[in-house]
C-alpha cells in the first residue's frame, strides 16, 4: 500500500520480542513499504540501550532516551549516560498513566517533571505518554515549562484535549487507534488537527491498524494510518505522506537531512 510514497514512523519499539519475525524482518519490511525514517523509543534503561544500538547500526533509525510512567519507580539516573549517545533525538516516552498505575502516582509525577526539565535543559523534543491523566499532564507542563517541541504520542483524546495540546504548541501523533471502530473521539481530533501539527506512528508491536488489528504491528503499517487519515480529512494520500514526513523533521530536528 502506497509503497511509492515516503513515510516516517515517529514512534516504534522494534526491539520488542513481540515484533513478528524479529527486528531485522521488521526493518526490511518497513523499507520495502516506503518507510524512510523510524524513531525507536526508549522506555527504561534496557530499552533505551536497545534503541541506541539499533540507531547506531541503521542510517534510517534514531533513538530516544525515556522512562515510561510504568517504570517511573526505577528512577531516571540510570538513563543519564545515554543522553550523550549519538543519534538520540528526544526525551521520552514519559508522562503519566493513571489507568494501569504500575508506578505510584507521585513517583510518576516526579519522573515526568524531571524528564521535562531535562528536555528543556538539553533543547531536545519531549515525547509524552498520557492516559487518564490529562488535567495533571497539562498542569505539570505549564508549571515546569512545555518544551519547544512536544509530541503527544499515540494521541487518544478528543477535540477538547487536542485543543489544549495545540494551545501549548504541541504535535499530535496518531497511531492505529484512529482506525478502531470505537475511536470516534480520536477521529474528531484527527480531523481538526492542523496539518502542520500532524504526525504518524505505529507504536509497534502494539495497536496494529485495521485491517490488521489484533496482530503484531510493525513500522511498515504506518502507511495504513496515513491512508486512513487521508480519507478522513478528504485529502490525497500523498498530501498526508509529505506533510507528516516534513512535520517529523521539524518535531525531531535530529532526523532532518
Amino acid at each position: 500500500m502506497s509503497e511509492s510514497l515516503s513515510w516516517v514512523d515517529t514512534h516504534c519499539h522494534i526491539y520488542d520480542q513481540k515484533i513478528d519475525g524479529g527486528t531485522e524482518v521488521a526493518l526490511r519490511a518497513a523499507r520495502e513499504a516506503g518507510v524512510s525514517k523510524m524513531i525507536v523509543i526508549g522506555t527504561d534503561a534496557f530499552t533505551t540501550q536497545a534503541a541506541i544500538s539499533l540507531a547506531a547500526g541503521n542510517d534510517d533509525v534514531w533513538a530516544t532516551v525515556g522512562l515510561h510512567p510504568h517504570d517511573a519507580k526505577f528512577g531516571f539516573d540510570d538513563l543519564l549516560p545515554f543522553l550523550s549517545a549519538k543519534r538520540v533525538v528526544a526525551i521520552g516516552e514519559c508522562g503519566l498513566d493513571y489507568f494501569y498505575e504500575h508506578s505510584d502516582r507521585q513517583v510518576q509525577r516526579e519522573m515526568f517533571e524531571r524528564q521535562i526539565a531535562t528536555a528543556n535543559e538539553l533543547h531536545l523534543p519531549l515525547v509524552i505518554h498520557t492516559r487518564d491523566a490529562w488535567t495533571e499532564t497539562f498542569e505539570i507542563l505549564d508549571r515546569i515549562g512545555t518544551p519547544q517541541r512536544t509530541i503527544f504520542h499515540c494521541f487518544t483524546g478528543g477535540a477538547t484535549e487536542a485543543a489544549e495540546c495545540l494551545t501549548r504548541g504541541a504535535y499530535l501523533s496518531f497511531s492505529g487507534i484512529v482506525t478502531f471502530k470505537a475511536a470516534d473521539n480520536v477521529r474528531e481530533a484527527a480531523k481538526m488537527c492542523p496539518i502542520d501539527r500532524l504526525l504518524l506512528e505505529t507504536d509497534s508491536p502494539y495497536l496494529a491498524p485495521v485491517p490488521y488489528r489484533g496482530k503484531s504491528n510493525h513500522p511498515a503499517l504506518v502507511s495504513y494510518v496515513g491512508n486512513f487519515l487521508a480519507d478522513l480529512r478528504g485529502v490525497s494520500v500523498a498530501h498526508i505522506a509529505q506533510h507528516t514526513s516534513d512535520n517529523a523533521c521539524l518535531a525531531f530536528p535530529g532526523i532532518a537531512p
